[in-house]
């Protein structure tokens, strides 16, 4: 074979490898983005962010943004998409989100999707087609009156009465979720679970995931809590406040922007506003695990510290097996 057809084979090769995806998965703080940063560097890959928050502009500490540095040394999507008062459904995150994949894979590079995020993740990764159904601003506002009202519980009975498969997915007290199901009813006439299904990519998928013990992820929480303090998240805040962003926006109910919004109304001192911060994203780490389960089979679940070499390896032995 001459030397030119072994360098045709050899980029052949390095071209058909890069069909494919891997993500970085697991709870906040526990160290995904640090790991994809290791990854990306190596690998040549281009990193997509699978976190519902990144996308908004303006908003960087609170959502613990890669830093310009970062996303200058590595190629980042879907961070600083729209404006926090604009609409970022999921049907849009998997629509942008799967276009950058495929840009990322003609250009020859690894696709890394890293987040905590559980729909876009495995709306990604499962291939879900979302009905691209537009937002109903007059119906949307009839049903967040009601639930202020009435209480969220009244608008998933409601839901389950009407799709009990999709009620099922949604958590009682998530009512943004509940919202968009009965506005999709409403304005398509028909129930949310049966617009959607699932459709796989037609490339190799590998998922590694990030744990640790509950009280040391506990504890990087807290410290991601207290540094984004000292990093400006107050000013931040104000700056959006300033900006004419209402609280009453999707964006700035997120974890941080709310209890500092509600520090700098005067309802609660900063201590306080601090620790319910810590409190909820302990929550919001649990709730993770649930959309990542450790008995996932088709995750391969790493321990936190050290966990840059057992990836690699992971990655190599799946090269191995899609050559």
């Amino acid at each position: 074979m001459s030397l030119q057809t072994c360098l045709s084979s050899l980029q052949l090769q390095r071209s058909n490898l890069r069909q494919c995806l891997i993500a970085i998965v697991g709870p906040t703080a526990v160290g995904k983005s640090g790991l994809a940063l290791s990854l990306a560097q190596s690998l040549e890959a281009e990193i997509i962010s699978a976190d519902s928050r990144q996308v908004y502009r303006y908003m960087d500490i609170g959502t613990n943004k890669p830093t310009l540095a970062e996303r200058t040394s590595v190629p980042h999507h879907l961070i600083d998409v729209v404006n926090p008062d604009e609409d970022f459904s999921l049907a849009l995150h998997c629509r942008l989100a799967t276009e950058a994949i495929k840009s990322i894979q003609l250009k020859g590079k690894f696709p890394l999707l890293v987040g905590g995020s559980g729909l876009p993740v495995w709306s990604l990764i499962e291939g879900w087609k979302i009905p691209p159904v537009p937002p109903n601003r007059e119906l949307r506002s009839y049903l967040e009156t009601r639930g202020e009202q009435e209480g969220s519980h009244v608008l998933y009975q409601e839901l389950q009465g009407i799709d009990p498969s999709a009620a099922a997915k949604i958590h009682p007290g998530n009512i943004r979720r509940i919202i968009r199901a009965l506005e999709i009813y409403h304005v398509t006439g028909k129930v949310p679970s049966q617009l959607r299904y699932k459709e796989a990519p037609d490339f190799p998928i590998l998922i590694i995931g990030l744990t640790t013990e509950r009280s040391e992820l506990y504890s990087r929480i807290d410290c991601r809590v207290d540094k984004m303090i000292e990093r400006g998240l107050i000013d931040e805040v104000k700056s959006l406040l300033g900006r004419g962003y209402s609280l009453s926006l999707p964006s700035m109910s997120g974890i941080g922007y709310k209890q500092i919004s509600q520090f700098l109304r005067g309802e609660m001192p900063l201590p306080v506003a601090i620790d319910k911060m810590k409190y909820e994203t302990h929550r919001l780490a649990r709730h993770q695990y649930a959309w990542f389960r450790l008995n996932d089979g088709r995750i391969h679940w790493l321990d936190a510290d050290n966990s840059t070499t057992k990836a690699r390896s992971l990655i190599e032995k799946f090269c191995d097996e899609i050559l």
